[in-house]
């Protein structure tokens, strides 16, 4: 009896424990997917108190800016008209370092900044050096013939002249590192002479002088600490809603973030936007398609084949032109009228008469695609490799001597990548604070669900058990009555006397 009474309490216990068990994995299944909502929404606002400040104030991505410059090959035969032919050169990788200051907090639920950049050159990285030659087009001896094309023919010819004087020509032979970061050019310092509004810059001119320990404009962006439907939005930028390069209203918005963390909770119906101060513009990007990076589930999202097309293939593009070919974007308003265009590297999604231009280019989505890898729970990128490629529109100007017999062309002058994604000590944190966690909590909630079911069925297999051994018990004992009463019968009859002979009978037996 003892052993059946502690068996009964055994069972009891277990199947209480497996009711705990279930309950707790039920609460789980309804409040753990709420709880992890509500700390994604905790810490990826711009708030000092959560854990993505630190990483949006200091990103601990290393990014990388890698510069391919395009070698003309024929300069001379370009001037008699003859087709270009370019080499690709690099690249030439720089190490990109990024910090934000004058952080100010607004009282309408934005925060104001500046985000400064420099570069260090990285020669293990590089194929080649800071100072390679590189022959390229002279920008600002044919971007001024452009915009003197229209100009009295006496206007033109005193340019000539300057440019006879100054030993200016159509192409010119420069270091990686004078094209980057700018050269000291006579013709700069005559216009700013007597022209002081026509360049935007003073003193040195180069394709990234600008960018260097300089900042991109003072961004204010919504924290998501009182709205959080408009997290990370910018608000305003060097205080415009919106800026004045454009024709159309559209073409001007800005739009999006600033393009470093978007709002979390992506589904593959999500499309990046932000505002990019170098286009001058804002963009969208599309998702492709789900992927994993070091053990993150992330969502790839690319450009649209829309993103540089012109206003015939898509109108509401119509704003950024005048345009040329499609797949390519006139950035001359926002670039001291210069005709400048940005797209694609080696035109890649552009016009093919783009690339069959210019002997040597040679576009596919492997190399020149762009994508961002975003983490879809946070909205925070885990990779990314942005590619764009800067063009010159040339073509010979009459009256301009320096400008020869060249066939107009959209002669590519060189492509970069910025490329960072996220490693080591970040990388590890991330993981495990968002995704290894959280796969922990969904997988126990079910684990207790089926561990309290089973404990469940413990005391009922237990029940049941001790219910057949009673009836087992039951039927043995009335069986057992029965035999005793056919014993005690058979003997009652041997001790009665025998009739006679059968002493006899038995003994014959």
């Amino acid at each position: 009896m003892g052993s059946r009474a502690r068996a009964r309490r055994a069972a009891a216990m277990l199947g209480f424990l497996g009711l705990l068990c279930a309950v707790l994995g039920a609460v789980m299944i309804v409040m753990v997917p709420t709880l992890i909502k509500q700390q994604v929404l905790k810490n990826v606002r711009i708030d000092p108190s959560s854990l993505s400040f630190n990483m949006w104030k200091e990103i601990p991505v290393p990014f990388y800016l890698s510069v391919y410059f395009f070698d003309v090959v024929n300069p001379s035969a370009v001037l008699l008209g003859e087709k270009p032919q370019v080499r690709e050169r690099g690249p030439y990788v720089y190490r990109e370092f990024r910090h934000k200051s004058n952080i100010t907090f607004n009282d309408n639920d934005t925060v104001s900044f500046l985000e400064y950049r420099s570069f260090q050159f990285q020669p293990d990285r590089s194929h080649g050096l800071e100072s390679d030659y590189i022959v390229m087009p002279n920008i600002l001896v044919l971007g001024a013939a452009m915009m003197m094309e229209n100009k009295p023919m006496s206007l033109k010819l005193i340019m000539t002249l300057a440019f006879s004087t100054l030993g200016e020509r159509a192409f010119m032979n420069r270091t990686v590192g004078e094209i980057m970061w700018g050269y000291e050019d006579p013709l700069v310092h005559l216009v700013n002479k007597y022209l002081p509004n026509m360049f935007p810059f003073k003193g040195k001119f180069g394709l990234f002088a600008e960018l260097n320990n300089s900042n991109s404009g003072l961004f204010t962006v919504f924290t998501g600490v009182k709205d959080f439907s408009r997290i990370h939005l910018v608000d305003k930028w060097n205080g415009l809603s919106k800026v004045k390069y454009w024709h159309s209203d559209q073409c001007n918005m800005i739009n999006g973030t600033s393009g470093q963390m978007w709002a979390p909770f992506m589904t593959p119906e999500t499309s990046l936007e932000f505002y990019s101060p170098e286009a001058c513009r804002s963009m969208n990007l599309v998702y492709k398609e789900s992927g994993v990076f070091q053990g993150i589930p992330t969502y790839r999202f690319v450009a649209p084949s829309t993103l540089f097309a012109n206003g015939s293939t898509y109108p509401p593009n119509e704003g950024f032109c005048p345009c040329l070919e499609s797949g390519i974007q006139n950035i001359s308003t926002c670039r001291f009228n210069a005709p400048l265009f940005l797209s694609h590297p080696h035109f890649y999604n552009a016009d093919p008469m783009l690339a069959e231009a210019v002997l040597g280019l040679h576009p596919n989505p492997e190399e020149h695609s762009l994508f961002l890898d975003v983490h879809p729970v946070t909205g925070i990128p885990m990779n990314c490799s942005v590619k764009l490629q800067l063009s010159l529109y040339v073509k010979a100007i009459k009256g301009i001597g320096q400008t020869g017999k060249i066939e107009p062309v959209v002669l590519p002058l060189m492509w970069f990548e910025e490329s960072g994604a996220m490693e080591g000590e970040p990388l590890q944190t991330f993981y495990t604070q968002l995704v290894l966690v959280p796969s922990v909590l969904h997988y126990a909630q079910y684990v207790l669900v089926g561990l309290g079911c089973v404990l469940l069925f413990i005391p009922i297999i237990h029940q049941i058990r001790s219910q057949e051994k009673c009836y087992l018990f039951w039927s043995s004992s009335k069986k057992g009555s029965k035999d005793k009463e056919a014993i005690q019968a058979y003997s009652e009859s041997l001790m009665t006397s025998a009739p006679k002979g059968s002493v006899l009978q038995e003994a014959r037996l």
